[in-house]
């Protein structure tokens, strides 16, 4: 099945868009690994969501968002497919649209402890310890766009 790669504002979305990107936020986060959070944090509203559809369903994502120190963060980053590529594509592709789309050249995440070498892959550095969120361990990534190959 084809899939493409979509990148909206909240308003750009369709109700239908909105659905499958919480649907496949539940997925992964609550009934996969286990956390219990509030995930409608209203940060959503003024974020870029960066996605990709396969038919309607959505089946990788992120969202992005200006800080005030004029870092992009990026946060809820999933596939619902694993050992397909989908996250791989998901980072190279909407880490193009997150540099089109915002003025900045600096951007970062906080990483699952497991996804540290992935993000590592795309020019990301560790900048923190350790810390413990929602009961799993993750640490602190930045990089700067003007290391994007």
């Amino acid at each position: 099945m084809k899939t493409n790669i979509v990148a909206k504002t909240f308003d750009e979305l369709t109700s239908k868009e909105v659905y499958e990107i919480l649907k496949a936020r539940a997925e992964i986060f609550v009934v996969e690994q286990n956390i219990v959070y509030q995930d409608m944090d209203d940060i959503d509203y003024d974020a870029l969501h960066v996605f990709i559809k396969e038919g309607d369903k959505v089946i990788a994502y992120f969202r992005a968002f200006k800080l005030e120190d004029d870092f992009i963060k990026i946060g809820r980053v999933l596939t619902t497919t694993h050992g397909r590529g989908d996250g791989a594509r998901l980072l190279k592709e909407g880490l193009e649209q997150v540099k089109t789309k915002f003025n900045t050249n600096k951007i970062k995440l906080d990483a699952q402890t497991h996804a540290i070498k992935f993000y590592e892959k795309f020019g990301f550095k560790v900048v923190s310890e350790e810390f413990l969120e929602e009961g799993i361990m993750h640490v602190k990534m930045e990089r700067l766009f003007s290391n994007l190959a």
